[in-house]
Protein backbone atom coordinates (compact mmCIF):
# COMPACT_ATOMS: atom_id res chain seq x y z
CA UNK A 1 0.00 0.00 0.00
CA UNK A 2 1.54 3.74 -0.29
CA UNK A 3 1.09 3.92 3.57
CA UNK A 4 3.58 1.01 3.79
CA UNK A 5 6.14 2.20 0.95
CA UNK A 6 6.07 5.12 2.81
CA UNK A 7 6.39 3.84 6.20
CA UNK A 8 9.22 1.19 4.84
CA UNK A 9 13.02 1.02 6.49
CA UNK A 10 14.89 2.35 4.32
CA UNK A 11 17.38 0.54 2.29
CA UNK A 12 20.83 1.24 3.31
CA UNK A 13 24.00 0.61 2.66
CA UNK A 14 26.77 1.02 5.68
CA UNK A 15 30.44 1.18 5.56
CA UNK A 16 33.12 1.64 7.76
CA UNK A 17 34.78 5.03 6.51
CA UNK A 18 38.96 5.20 6.96
CA UNK A 19 40.37 7.32 8.58
CA UNK A 20 41.96 9.33 5.97
CA UNK A 21 38.64 9.81 4.11
CA UNK A 22 37.04 11.44 6.93
CA UNK A 23 39.30 13.08 8.83
CA UNK A 24 39.34 16.11 7.21
CA UNK A 25 35.42 16.17 7.06
CA UNK A 26 35.74 16.77 11.02
CA UNK A 27 36.80 19.89 10.40
CA UNK A 28 34.14 21.70 9.46
CA UNK A 29 31.52 19.89 11.36
CA UNK A 30 30.03 21.25 14.84
CA UNK A 31 30.01 19.21 18.11
CA UNK A 32 32.93 17.01 15.91
CA UNK A 33 36.09 19.35 15.21
CA UNK A 34 36.21 20.02 19.12
CA UNK A 35 38.46 16.78 19.36
CA UNK A 36 41.60 16.14 17.74
CA UNK A 37 44.32 13.53 18.15
CA UNK A 38 43.57 10.31 19.39
CA UNK A 39 40.19 11.58 20.19
CA UNK A 40 39.21 11.96 16.51
CA UNK A 41 40.86 8.78 15.54
CA UNK A 42 38.31 6.99 18.16
CA UNK A 43 35.60 9.27 16.58
CA UNK A 44 36.31 8.34 12.89
CA UNK A 45 35.82 4.69 14.20
CA UNK A 46 32.64 5.09 15.19
CA UNK A 47 30.90 7.05 12.01
CA UNK A 48 29.07 4.41 9.81
CA UNK A 49 28.04 5.92 6.14
CA UNK A 50 24.46 5.66 5.13
CA UNK A 51 22.83 6.19 1.85
CA UNK A 52 18.71 6.86 1.61
CA UNK A 53 16.97 7.71 -1.76
CA UNK A 54 13.68 10.31 -2.26
CA UNK A 55 11.04 8.83 -0.37
CA UNK A 56 12.75 7.02 2.29
CA UNK A 57 13.10 8.28 5.27
CA UNK A 58 16.34 9.11 8.03
CA UNK A 59 14.47 9.65 11.08
CA UNK A 60 10.86 10.20 11.82
CA UNK A 61 8.98 12.04 14.37
CA UNK A 62 8.46 10.49 17.30
CA UNK A 63 11.82 8.50 16.75
CA UNK A 64 14.16 7.97 19.63
CA UNK A 65 16.98 9.72 19.01
CA UNK A 66 20.09 7.14 18.93
CA UNK A 67 22.31 9.40 16.76
CA UNK A 68 23.92 12.60 15.38
CA UNK A 69 23.64 12.47 11.95
CA UNK A 70 25.83 14.57 9.14
CA UNK A 71 25.13 15.16 5.83
CA UNK A 72 27.73 13.73 3.50
CA UNK A 73 26.14 14.25 0.06
CA UNK A 74 22.80 15.47 -0.88
CA UNK A 75 20.34 17.67 0.22
CA UNK A 76 17.71 16.81 3.36
CA UNK A 77 14.62 18.75 4.20
CA UNK A 78 13.60 18.12 8.30
CA UNK A 79 9.48 18.69 8.79
CA UNK A 80 7.43 18.87 11.47
CA UNK A 81 3.46 17.72 10.52
CA UNK A 82 0.51 19.11 11.81
CA UNK A 83 -2.22 17.47 13.40
CA UNK A 84 -4.24 18.13 10.00
CA UNK A 85 -1.53 16.52 7.96
CA UNK A 86 0.31 19.86 6.43
CA UNK A 87 4.07 20.00 6.33
CA UNK A 88 6.47 22.81 7.92
CA UNK A 89 9.87 21.84 6.71
CA UNK A 90 12.04 23.30 9.38
CA UNK A 91 15.43 24.04 7.78
CA UNK A 92 17.09 22.14 4.65
CA UNK A 93 20.34 20.66 5.44
CA UNK A 94 23.56 20.70 3.05
CA UNK A 95 26.64 18.99 2.79
CA UNK A 96 28.63 19.29 6.23
CA UNK A 97 25.44 20.26 8.16
CA UNK A 98 24.99 18.03 11.42
CA UNK A 99 21.55 17.27 12.84
CA UNK A 100 20.37 15.42 15.59
CA UNK A 101 17.42 17.30 16.55
CA UNK A 102 19.72 18.75 19.43
CA UNK A 103 17.69 19.08 22.12
CA UNK A 104 15.92 16.11 21.91
CA UNK A 105 19.33 14.48 21.34
CA UNK A 106 20.63 16.46 24.74
CA UNK A 107 17.71 15.22 26.76
CA UNK A 108 16.82 11.69 25.49
CA UNK A 109 13.60 12.48 24.16
CA UNK A 110 12.30 11.98 21.07
CA UNK A 111 12.67 13.03 17.58
CA UNK A 112 10.16 16.46 16.99
CA UNK A 113 10.69 16.54 12.93
CA UNK A 114 10.95 13.95 10.10
CA UNK A 115 14.12 14.08 8.31
CA UNK A 116 13.89 13.46 4.52
CA UNK A 117 16.05 13.06 1.46
CA UNK A 118 15.65 15.43 -1.36
CA UNK A 119 17.16 13.05 -3.67
CA UNK A 120 19.82 10.16 -3.34
CA UNK A 121 22.15 11.68 0.04
CA UNK A 122 24.81 9.99 1.28
CA UNK A 123 24.47 10.33 6.05
CA UNK A 124 27.79 9.87 8.16
CA UNK A 125 26.20 8.60 11.69
CA UNK A 126 27.70 7.78 14.90
CA UNK A 127 25.61 6.73 17.94
CA UNK A 128 25.10 9.62 20.84
CA UNK A 129 26.60 6.99 23.57
CA UNK A 130 30.02 7.20 21.88
CA UNK A 131 29.62 10.87 21.70
CA UNK A 132 28.76 11.43 25.39
CA UNK A 133 31.17 9.11 26.29
CA UNK A 134 33.79 11.06 24.71
CA UNK A 135 32.73 14.43 26.32
CA UNK A 136 32.96 12.58 29.89
CA UNK A 137 36.30 12.32 29.10
CA UNK A 138 36.65 15.70 28.19
CA UNK A 139 34.67 17.84 30.39
CA UNK A 140 36.54 21.15 28.73
CA UNK A 141 34.23 20.17 24.96
CA UNK A 142 31.09 20.00 26.85
CA UNK A 143 31.86 24.14 26.81
CA UNK A 144 31.87 24.15 23.23
CA UNK A 145 28.60 22.42 22.96
CA UNK A 146 27.18 24.50 25.11
CA UNK A 147 27.98 27.25 22.72
CA UNK A 148 26.47 25.52 20.12
CA UNK A 149 23.27 24.97 21.63
CA UNK A 150 23.25 28.67 22.39
CA UNK A 151 23.70 28.98 18.61
CA UNK A 152 21.03 26.82 17.70
CA UNK A 153 18.97 28.60 20.34
CA UNK A 154 19.74 32.18 19.02
CA UNK A 155 18.88 31.06 15.11
CA UNK A 156 15.44 29.64 16.17
CA UNK A 157 14.56 32.74 18.07
CA UNK A 158 15.27 34.73 14.93
CA UNK A 159 13.60 32.61 12.45
CA UNK A 160 10.30 33.05 15.15
CA UNK A 161 10.68 36.59 14.65
CA UNK A 162 10.71 36.48 10.93
CA UNK A 163 7.86 34.38 10.78
CA UNK A 164 6.02 36.52 12.98
CA UNK A 165 7.20 40.23 11.72
CA UNK A 166 8.01 40.25 8.34
CA UNK A 167 6.22 40.48 5.14
CA UNK A 168 6.24 37.34 2.77
CA UNK A 169 8.34 38.75 0.55
CA UNK A 170 10.97 39.66 2.78
CA UNK A 171 10.77 35.82 3.93
CA UNK A 172 10.88 34.64 0.56
CA UNK A 173 13.85 36.85 -0.03
CA UNK A 174 15.89 36.08 2.69
CA UNK A 175 15.40 32.49 1.95
CA UNK A 176 17.29 33.18 -1.73
CA UNK A 177 19.69 34.80 -0.13
CA UNK A 178 20.25 31.93 2.58
CA UNK A 179 20.15 29.23 -0.08
CA UNK A 180 22.89 31.35 -2.60
CA UNK A 181 25.38 32.24 0.39
CA UNK A 182 25.15 28.49 1.32
CA UNK A 183 25.05 26.64 -1.87
CA UNK A 184 25.17 28.94 -4.59
CA UNK A 185 27.51 28.36 -7.77
CA UNK A 186 28.27 31.32 -10.39
CA UNK A 187 26.67 31.79 -13.11
CA UNK A 188 27.02 34.14 -15.83
CA UNK A 189 23.85 35.20 -15.08
CA UNK A 190 24.32 35.38 -11.13
CA UNK A 191 24.17 32.71 -8.78
CA UNK A 192 22.81 29.09 -9.45
CA UNK A 193 21.46 27.70 -6.77
CA UNK A 194 22.41 23.72 -6.64
CA UNK A 195 19.34 22.83 -4.57
CA UNK A 196 16.48 21.93 -6.28
CA UNK A 197 13.29 23.75 -4.39
CA UNK A 198 9.96 23.47 -5.62
CA UNK A 199 6.86 26.39 -4.73
CA UNK A 200 5.41 24.30 -2.46
CA UNK A 201 9.12 23.60 -0.78
CA UNK A 202 9.77 27.45 -0.76
CA UNK A 203 6.24 27.92 0.56
CA UNK A 204 6.49 25.49 3.49
CA UNK A 205 10.28 26.60 4.71
CA UNK A 206 8.38 30.30 4.93
CA UNK A 207 5.28 30.01 6.56
CA UNK A 208 3.29 30.93 3.48
CA UNK A 209 0.69 29.71 1.09
CA UNK A 210 1.87 28.10 -2.34
CA UNK A 211 -0.06 30.57 -4.14
CA UNK A 212 1.44 33.32 -2.77
CA UNK A 213 4.70 31.91 -3.07
CA UNK A 214 4.24 31.50 -6.66
CA UNK A 215 3.07 34.92 -6.93
CA UNK A 216 5.77 36.54 -5.19
CA UNK A 217 8.53 34.41 -7.41
CA UNK A 218 6.55 35.85 -10.92
CA UNK A 219 7.41 39.39 -9.37
CA UNK A 220 10.89 38.73 -8.69
CA UNK A 221 11.61 37.33 -11.98
CA UNK A 222 9.75 40.43 -13.37
CA UNK A 223 12.19 42.30 -11.49
CA UNK A 224 14.73 40.40 -12.77
CA UNK A 225 16.07 39.42 -9.12
CA UNK A 226 15.72 35.92 -10.38
CA UNK A 227 15.44 33.90 -13.31
CA UNK A 228 14.71 30.23 -14.78
CA UNK A 229 12.78 27.39 -12.75
CA UNK A 230 12.67 25.16 -9.68
CA UNK A 231 15.41 22.89 -11.44
CA UNK A 232 17.23 25.84 -12.33
CA UNK A 233 16.89 28.24 -10.72
CA UNK A 234 19.29 31.67 -10.34
CA UNK A 235 19.65 34.57 -8.25
CA UNK A 236 20.38 37.11 -10.65
CA UNK A 237 20.67 40.42 -7.96
CA UNK A 238 21.89 39.06 -5.07
CA UNK A 239 22.22 42.74 -3.45
CA UNK A 240 18.81 43.43 -4.22
CA UNK A 241 17.43 40.32 -2.55
CA UNK A 242 19.42 40.96 0.50
CA UNK A 243 18.21 44.71 1.15
CA UNK A 244 14.44 43.50 0.53
CA UNK A 245 15.02 40.38 2.74
CA UNK A 246 16.25 43.83 5.67
CA UNK A 247 13.82 46.31 4.44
Amino acid sequence: SEHDRLSKRPSKSSSKRSSSTLSHELDRIPLLNIFSGLDRQRLLQELTETHYGKNEYIFREGDPTEYFHIVKEGTVKCVKSTPDGKECTLKMLMPGDLFCCDAATFNGGCHPGTAQPMGDVSILRMSKKAYFDMLRRHPEAALEVIKYLGNRLTEAQEKNKVLALDRADQRLAALLVDLATRSGVKDPNGIRLTVRLTRQDMANMVGITTETTIRIMSRFIRERLVSGTAKRLIVRDLLRLKTLATA
